[in-house]
This record gives C-alpha cells, structure tokens and sequence, in this order.
C-alpha cells in the first residue's frame, strides 16, 4: 500500500542532502523513512515523465533527452541509500522493504521504457540525428537511450508491452529473493571451535574467529564463517582435513540446502523467464540480449576467449594436482586427494618451490597500509589526495569518508569505504556511487564508496590482509575511481557506465600497481617492527605471482562457461542443477576443484542482471589490462607521467561517453590479443 504520509523532498535527509561535506545527513534517516519517501520520489518522477511526454514543443535535446537524463532526482537520492543499505547494513526492515520496493522500481522503469509519447520523442530526435550537428557524447547518449528503449520493449504491441513489464517485475522480485537467500545462508551458518581444533592456525586467523565467534554470541570461543576472509585461509591452514570438509561442503552448498532459502526453485523460474524476455525482444538467446551492447557482441566470440584458456587451464591443473597428490601422500595421507585438500597441500607446494607461506607475508600487509598504498599510486598516477574526515555519521560506523582533491587543490568529490565484514553485510566486494560525477545541468561531483569483507580483529590489533585480499582492496579503488575521475558531460555515460566487459578494466588493471616493488617498499611494513619487507620476502612473492594459476583459472572460467551455458541456448533447462552437473562433466571439470561460484549462490548472475551472460567480462577485460600495464612496463616507468595522462583520459575520466574499443586504441594505439592475459596468468 502507498504511504499516506506527507513527505517534502525538497526538505526530507533522504532528498535534500544537508549532513557534512554534502553527504546524507545518516544520523536522522530511519529504516521508517524509507517507504514513504519511495512513493513520494516515485509519484515525483513520473509527474517529471508526463511533463516531457507531453510537451507540446517539438522535441530538442534539451527539453527531451536532458529533461529525461536530469529527471528523477529525488528517486537517485532515496535508491542510491537504500540499496547501499540494502547490501552493506541489512535489517529484517530492510529486506521487508527490498522486496516490495524491487517490483515496484521495476513497474515504473517499465512504464517509462514503454511510454509511447515518450518513445516517440526519442525516437524523432533519433530520425534526425545527422541533421542536429551533435557532439559525439551527445550522440552517442541519443543512441544508447534510443537502443534502451527499443531493447526494454519500446517497440512491441500493448500484449507484449504487457507480458515484457510482468517478466521484469517477476526477474525484479526473484533477484531480490535470491539474494536474500544467499545472504541467510551465509549469516546463519558457522562452525564454533575450541583451541584444540586450531591446529595449524596462524594467529591473524585466530584473531579473526576469535572476534566473529564473539560477535555470534560465543565469546571466548572460535568461530568458522563463511566470509572468504575466513573461510578460505580456513581451508588453506587448518590441519583437521574432517574440519575443512565440514566448511567446504557449507561454502559450496550455500543456496541448496533445502528449506525456505533454497535457490533451486528461484534459479529455474529466472532462466525461464530471461529465455522468454528474449525472445519476446526478438533475440535469439538471452545471452544473445544481453551481449548485443558488449565489446564481445555474440556468445560466439565470448567462447573464442574462454575456451582456449580452459583447455590451458585444464592442463595446468592436471600437473599441478600431482604434485599436490605426491604432498599429501609424503604426508602420510591415504584419503583419496578431494577439494578441500587443494588449498591446503597448495600452500604446503609454495612453501616447498618459493620457500614461503601466505602466513609470512601477511604481517606486512596491513590494512591501514594497503589503504594508503592506493591512495599513493592514485596520487603519483593522477594527482588527486585523500582526505579523511572522522567523526561523520555513514551507514555503519565502521564506514569512513574521505575528501578528494585534484593536485591544484579543488574538490573532486568524495570517498567512503567499509571494509569489515559483519552478518548485517552480503559476502563479496563492490563499488557503487551514492552520487556520480557530470557537468549536464547544474552538475554533479562524484560520491563513490568501496564495500570490502575484511576479518575485523579484536580492538587495539591491526587487521592484516592476504595477498588476493590486498588485490581485492585495490580492484575495487580502481573501479571508485573510474567513479571519482569521471569527467563527461552527461550522466548516462559518466564513471562505470560503460559496457559490461569494458567496465573491469580500470579495476583489474590498478591490481598491477599493489606489486610494483617501489610500492609494497614504502607500504608493505611489518605490524610490528614497522620494518619493509624483506627483499628476499619480497622477490619470492613476486616469483609466486603464476603460482596456482591452474586451480584459480579452472574454478573462474568453470563459473564463466556456466553461465554462457545457461544463458546461450534458446530455452531454460527444467532443471538447473542436473544441468550444471552434465555441463561440468562435458567440460572435464576436475572434481577436486569447485566452480568459484556455484548455480545457487551466483549472485553476479542471479541476484539481480548484473553479470548474467557477462561474468566472462572479467577475463575479456584481463586481456585488456595486461596489455594496458604491459605499456607502462615498457617505458620502464611504472608511473609515465605521458602514460598516465592518456590512461587518465582515455581509460578512467572517459566513462562510456565513447565506444570502448576507440578509447582503448586512444591509450594503448591498438588492441590487444589474448596472449599478454595468458602470459600474466603462468597459462603459456
């Protein structure tokens, strides 16, 4: 039921931000604010609608296409809110409100997609596009908005308008579902332990289970969760093989374990329904759909990529588990080597080739450090500096927030991350915007936040972070500031609004910034005697940078493959789960590794549209990275002040406001094969 209550967005702290530097003002929104204010924004944007649908005035730019982009304020200022809310601090309220809002957000996109006068307007200035002498962003927005519209059912009759807006609806609320699943199963399990379960642990570790067994309720004991940041190094350390089957078997099987969470069901009805919207849109396949305003176009080419590195992967695997095979029977193990040996003997094999464990590195890696490593490769890079202000109220208090600068001093906008995990935040890391960045009416400065899963140690200790934490840590500060660096006109194509297998590379190729010797010297400081890491320490790690690429490969591109496979063939499988199996058998899927993301708790690719058909985007996106840092290694120079101002304005400031391929070549001079990517990940 709409909310009868009175709300003046003009004056309410979800609207009008008033709190500091600009942000929300968090210390007076209440979970109860929420739905309201929804249908309050909701009711305001379509008035906004009306008025440019009908418009007397023959459409223009301006009273058309900047009307619609600017249009709808008040709902970005609730949604960017809530949806943070939503993934970052959830509450019983919270998820109740997700689920109305979701379909409720969705009937009212449907709508304006499939508003005919509106369309028609669109649809005029498309007609005439050579004829209007446009900029090429402005162009290109005319474009993207007009193939939108078309591609959101702008052109089918009443009936399909009709049944195109309930499938959208129903995908809304079963995404919504999804996750929430996949959130109640990671909340709700743990393995509570005792010291003398702990055998092989390594003290951050205990750190970390110590604090979230006390967070559960069970202070003073140890608790395994099924956060990465404990689960994996779990696996990787723990000496009871019993124990790390027992979190193997819960990590793999979040989602599908029968009851009110289980996926299976929710998985089967998204799949038919995403065949059905396909082909109601005239494609062939939903992969078909989603790949059409890709780089990579077609499932075809998606497969040109993957498939080549599966079979190298494969390979790579296959020698790698002998030598973990012949550890584990040195060891005096005769069980037959299953998948939650692999981590385990692993790290025993890169200890045995570089003489080091994960464990030995990670007292240099401190969080805190780690943060001022990105924020210093963005300041040699790009000029900008970090700011932060304590005491400012965000939605959690472990969220911080942080001023930025360009290098004359003039603010750029502003940087919040929450890197602790807790049971209130779903698993992974992302970035998103509270508010992007462009110049188009009054203009915009950009309001980027970071979301991270970190173990949170006791009071008084430094968190450390492993290396693929440290990796995760800056992939997601390069993807906030693609954000932060945005410097387009329009907001449709500012910071991460790019295509789907374009958008990774701004992230994944800041990875290469965190190994850069010169860096981890300067950061890379022991907890305790502030010490650098050792050189010798050091070269190892960077000798070790290949090693495990087989296992690592094999369970990405497995998830990869899956999801094409779901999603390229006209119809759905009636049963999801056999399918995934008889896939994975097709493909020679080892079974002593596990997809990185199983069918039930995929969230890239079920818990919303996100990735569907485009998890792959990852690895398309890799090829363009290696050969991106490929040319700052060549001039010598890991910060080419030259390079840099062209990756600044070609790769993180352009936004989508260009075709992807076109700012690639403006960088680079060319693009790239897959080759580079290979070498990078030990494959060739």
């Amino acid at each position: 039921m709409p909310s009868t209550k009175t709300v003046d967005l003009a004056a309410h702290p979800l609207t009008a931000w008033q709190g500091p530097l600009g942000l929300p003002d968090f210390a007076h929104i209440g979970d109860g604010d929420f739905s309201p204010v929804f249908d309050a924004a909701l009711k305001a944007h379509e008035a906004e609608i009306e008025a440019i649908a009908g418009n007397k005035e023959a459409p223009t730019i301006e009273n058309t296409l900047a009307a619609l982009e600017l249009g709808g304020e008040a709902l970005d200022h609730v949604s960017s809110i809530f949806w943070c809310r939503a993934g970052a601090h959830t509450n019983e309220a919270i998820q109740a409100l997700e689920r109305d809002i979701s379909p409720k957000m969705s009937r009212h996109f449907s709508a304006i997609s499939m508003n005919e006068r509106l369309f028609a307007r669109i649809d005029d200035l498309y007609q005439r596009r050579e004829s209007l002498k446009l900029d090429a962003e402005t162009l290109r927005v005319l474009e993207k908005t007009w193939k939108g519209f078309v591609r959101s059912g702008a052109r089918l009759d009443a009936e399909g308008k009709k049944r195109l807006a309930a499938i959208s609806e129903e995908l809304s609320s079963l995404g919504t579902t999804f996750g929430q699943n996949m959130l109640a199963d990671e909340r709700d399990w743990a393995l509570f332990l005792d010291e003398a379960d702990l055998a092989g642990l390594p003290d951050f570790l205990k750190s970390a289970m110590a604090e979230a067994a006390e967070m559960r309720g069970q202070k003073g004991r140890y608790a395994v969760t099924l956060s990465r940041s404990i689960y994996e190094p779990f696996t990787t350390f723990s000496e009871r093989r019993d124990l790390r089957e027992i979190a193997f078997r819960a990590f793999t099987m979040r989602g599908q374990n029968g009851g009110a969470t289980d996926n299976t069901s929710v998985v089967r009805e998204m799949l038919k329904l995403r065949a059905e919207k396909a082909g109601l849109l005239g494609y062939a396949s939903f992969a078909a759909l989603k790949l059409d305003d890709t780089m990579a176009k077609t499932p075809k080419a998606v497969h040109a990529l993957l498939d080549p590195v599966w079979e190298k992967a494969l390979e790579k695997a296959a020698a790698d588990q002998t030598e973990l095979q012949r550890l584990a029977a040195e060891a005096g193990s005769n069980e037959k080597f299953a998948a939650w040996d692999w981590r385990f003997y692993q790290e025993k094999l890169r200890a045995e080739k570089f003489a080091f464990d994960e464990a030995e590195l990670k007292p240099y890696l401190q969080l805190d450090r780690i943060i001022d490593a990105c924020f210093d490769v963005a300041t040699k890079l790009f000029g900008l500096t970090f700011e932060e202000n304590k005491g400012i109220a965000a939605w959690h208090p472990d969220a911080r927030v942080f001023l930025v600068k360009n290098a004359d001093g003039s603010e750029r906008g502003l940087f919040l991350a929450d890197y602790f995990a807790r049971p209130s935040k779903r698993s992974g890391a992302w970035m998103s915007a509270l508010k992007s960045g462009y110049r188009l009416g009054h203009g915009s400065k950009p309001v980027i936040y970071n979301i991270m899963n970190f173990a949170k140690p006791p009071a008084g200790e430094a968190a450390l972070l492993s290396v693929d934490e440290a990796k995760t840590l800056f992939h997601e500060f390069g993807h906030a500031l693609h954000g932060m660096l945005t410097d387009v006109t329009w907001p449709s194509v500012a910071g991460t609004s790019v295509s789907r297998d374009f958008v990774e590379l701004p992230s994944q190729l800041y990875e290469h910034w965190l190994t850069v010797p010169a860096v981890l010297e300067k950061h890379a400081l022991h907890v305790k005697t502030g010490k650098p890491m050792p050189k010798v320490l050091l070269d190892k790690m960077l000798a070790a940078r290949t090693f495990g690429a087989g296992f690592a490969t094999v369970e990405f591109t497995a998830s990869a493959l899956m999801d094409m496979a779901y999603h390229a063939r006209p119809d759905a499988p009636a049963e999801p789960l056999r399918f995934e199996a008889e896939t994975l058998e097709k493909l020679d899927m080892p079974d002593t590794i596990a997809m990185r993301h199983r069918t039930p708790h995929f969230g890239h690719v079920f818990a919303g549209e996100g990735y569907s058909a485009g998890y792959y985007s990852y690895m398309w996106s890799e090829v363009l990275d290696a050969d991106a840092f490929a040319a700052f290694e060549e001039t010598g120079d890991p910060f080419n002040p030259a390079l840099a101002e062209r990756l600044r304005k070609n790769i993180y400031a352009a936004g989508g406001s260009k075709d992807p391929e076109e700012l690639y070549t403006a960088f680079r001079g060319k693009m790239p094969s897959p080759e580079a990517m290979m070498v990078k990940r030990g494959l060739v």
